[in-house]
């Protein structure tokens, strides 16, 4: 597909902008910046873009206002700035946008608001309510109550906020605007050396093996998060754009198919609403190993997955939980709702439906995961 019907096609995109893009040389939020942001926004709206925002630089912000001149080490004094950031990143989002008879709304997540499906579908239902009245959504992980990324609830970075963003509301692009020029062919090279690579079809290890671990002042997320963010996005069937957050006019000139930033091609089949929060919007309580005969049925027949198919079990779940599903070599290929507990399960794996029968006449069903709730990826 042309790089112009591409851009064409696009009718929601979600752009996230990092926070060394918003800050001014004391670690501050630079409202100039955040004014010629709004204005490319402003211009992708007046061409019939939805566009939703995940804004980087609260935590800058309250830096700022605080006459903190370094980040913060200590989790709690950095939730503090981000109390104080939150209201004065979007004040300043929203006295932008009320220029042109629009507003900006804020709208806080954290990682259980997606692990949860009743609280996935709520954000989901806001987001496309404040997108039908006109306003322009300001997302950001809400830093006063996540945690950090040991806990396993903080999203990490708004790299992956973006990304599981892009999938809950089925964007068809999502827009990485950083301070680099992109993904580098010789990332390792001098500056004047470096070359940027224009297309990526797909995320493979050679791909990710151009990742750097690097990461800009400020920030939380290098180039490895940005192609773990593309993974999630071109999974869901969004392209994925990494660009230069500095170029002029990057946006407008992006949508007039201008050859900039690392343009990522989506997945040829789009996942169902359904199968994108299994892949990607909540985390397994636990895992179900399978045989190769099991494997094979799931990925190349479409088919359920049965007890008699499961060789190990492993941590805590109950019915209706997510459990990864892996191979014998411990790979995991899908992801699925458990119609048994983990005690269940480790009873009536590798058993026949009859057997399963006998053993526990009140099962719930056959399948320990039905055709409809799996999805699979690695």
């Amino acid at each position: 597909m042309e790089r112009k019907e591409l851009f064409g096609r696009v009718k929601r995109v979600v752009v996230k902008i990092g926070t060394a893009a918003l800050s001014n040389d004391q670690g501050g939020l630079d409202e100039a910046a955040v004014a010629r942001l709004a204005g490319q926004v402003h211009a992708l709206r007046k061409r019939g873009l939805q566009v939703i925002l995940v804004s980087s630089g609260a935590v800058g912000a309250g830096m700022s206002a605080l006459g903190i001149a370094r980040r913060p080490t200590q989790l709690p004094e950095v939730q503090a700035c981000a109390a104080v950031g939150q209201g004065l990143l979007t004040a300043a989002y929203d006295k932008c946008f009320r220029k042109w008879g629009s507003h900006a709304a804020q709208v806080l997540l954290t990682r259980e608001d997606l692990n949860n499906r009743r609280r996935y579908l709520n954000a989901s239902n806001t987001l496309q309510v404040l997108l039908r009245m006109g306003v322009v959504p300001v997302i950001n992980e809400n830093d006063t109550v996540s945690l950090d990324e040991l806990t396993g609830i903080s999203f990490s970075d708004n790299d992956r906020l973006a990304a599981l963003v892009t999938s809950l509301l089925g964007a068809d692009m999502l827009i990485l605007l950083t301070v680099v020029d992109g993904l580098l062919e010789n990332p390792d090279a001098p500056e004047a050396e470096r070359r940027v690579v224009s297309l990526v079809e797909q995320v493979s290890d050679q791909v990710r093996g151009l990742a750097t671990a690097s990461r800009s002042r400020g920030g939380k997320g290098g180039m490895d998060s940005k192609l773990e963010a593309a993974h999630v996005a071109t999974e869901a069937g969004a392209a994925m754009v990494i660009a230069n957050a500095r170029t002029p006019r990057v946006l407008e000139r992006l949508f007039e198919a201008e050859k900039l930033g690392t343009l990522f091609l989506p997945a040829r089949t789009r996942m169902t609403g359904v199968k994108r929060w299994l892949r990607h919007g909540s985390r397994p309580k636990g895992t179900v190993t399978v045989d190769a005969g099991a494997r094979r049925a799931l990925v190349e027949g479409g088919k359920s997955l049965l007890p008699s198919g499961v060789v190990k079990v492993g941590g805590e779940f109950e019915r209706g939980d997510l459990v990864a599903v892996q191979d014998d070599q411990g790979a995991e290929f899908a992801r699925g709702l458990v119609n048994y507990s983990a005690d269940e399960m480790r009873k009536i794996q590798g058993l026949k439906t009859a057997a399963v029968r006998r053993l526990l006449p009140e099962a719930p069903c056959d399948e320990a995961i039905h055709r409809d709730h799996l999805a699979l990826g690695s």
